[in-house]
C-alpha cells in the first residue's frame, strides 16, 4: 500500500444493480463507507479503535461525481485517502475506477468524531492518533452551505424509518438519506443519469421516526439541477440537505 493511500477492488454484481442495469447510486456510496472503514482500521482509527474511547465516526458531508455508471461482470476499484485533519473535522477522498483504468466517479466527504454519550464533536487532535495525510483532494469543495430549500417543492413523500434503514451508531445510514432524496425526483428528471451529488447531513434519525423527503427542480441548462430537504414529520425541523445534477 502507498503511504497514506489504500485500494480495495469491488466486483460489480446482480443485485447492485437498478432497473436499467446500472450500479446503484447508494451502492457506490457503500463502496465509498465500506473503504473507508478498512483504511481506517489499518491507520488505528476504526470504529471499534474509537468505541473503546467512547466515540464514533460520523459523517458531515459528501460530495459525489460520478462519470459513468458499471454493469454486472465490471470491477471498480476505489482508492481512498485522508487529506486533511482541521480541528473536528476531517477529509477523505475517493477515486474510482473501471476495469481499465478509465473514471466511475470522484468523492470527498468531510467527518467528525463525537463522544458517544454526549453526542457532541470532539477535536481530533488528543483524541485520535496521528496518522499520514495526502494533501490532495479528488473533488475541489470547501463544503461552504449548500442552498437552502425553496419555499415551493415539485415533489415530496413520506417515510418511517425502520430497523433495516440503522447502522452501527443506532442511527440511520447515510445512504438511506439518499434513496429519500432521489425517491422524490420526478420520473421525467430520473430518467436521466445522475452526474452530482451534494449532501449536508445537519442531525441523527432514529427508528420510528417519521421523515418527509422534499425535491425542487430547477432547470439550468445542459443539466437538471435538484435541491432536496430532509425534514421531521413531527416538527419539520431538517435532517439533510441534498444537491443532485442529472444528465437531460
Amino acid at each position: 500500500m502507498e503511504q497514506g493511500l489504500f485500494t480495495k477492488d469491488f466486483p460489480v454484481r446482480y443485485h447492485e444493480l437498478d432497473s436499467c442495469g446500472n450500479l446503484r447510486v447508494a451502492t457506490l456510496l457503500n463502496y465509498l463507507q465500506d473503504t473507508a472503514g478498512m483504511h481506517a482500521a489499518l491507520l488505528g482509527v476504526s470504529l471499534a479503535d474509537l468505541r473503546k474511547l467512547r466515540l464514533t465516526w460520523v459523517l458531515s458531508r459528501i460530495h459525489l461525481v460520478v462519470e459513468r455508471y458499471p454493469r454486472a461482470g465490471e470491477t471498480v476499484t476505489v482508492r481512498t485517502w485522508p487529506a486533511i485533519r482541521q480541528e473536528i473535522f476531517t477529509c477523505r477522498e475517493f477515486e474510482l475506477r473501471d476495469n481499465h483504468g478509465a473514471w466511475v466517479a470522484r468523492a470527498t466527504t468531510s467527518w467528525a468524531v463525537l463522544n458517544v454519550d454526549t453526542r457532541r464533536a470532539v477535536r481530533l487532535e488528543g483524541n485520535l492518533p496521528p496518522y499520514p495525510l495526502t494533501p490532495r483532494r479528488a473533488v475541489d469543495d470547501d463544503f461552504a452551505s449548500l442552498p437552502a430549500f425553496p419555499e415551493a417543492a415539485t415533489a415530496e413523500i413520506g417515510f418511517r424509518v425502520l430497523r433495516n434503514d440503522l447502522d452501527v451508531n443506532n442511527h440511520v445510514n447515510n445512504t438511506v438519506y439518499v434513496g429519500w432524496a432521489l425517491e422524490a425526483v420526478p420520473d421525467s428528471v430520473a430518467k436521466g443519469n445522475l452526474t452530482e451529488l451534494e449532501i449536508a447531513f445537519r442531525t441523527e434519525v432514529h427508528r420510528g421516526d417519521c421523515v418527509i423527503s422534499r425535491c425542487a427542480v430547477a432547470d439550468t441548462g445542459p443539466v437538471t439541477s435538484c435541491l432536496h430537504q430532509i425534514s421531521s414529520q413531527r416538527d419539520d425541523r431538517e435532517l439533510a440537505r441534498l444537491r443532485t445534477c442529472w444528465e437531460k
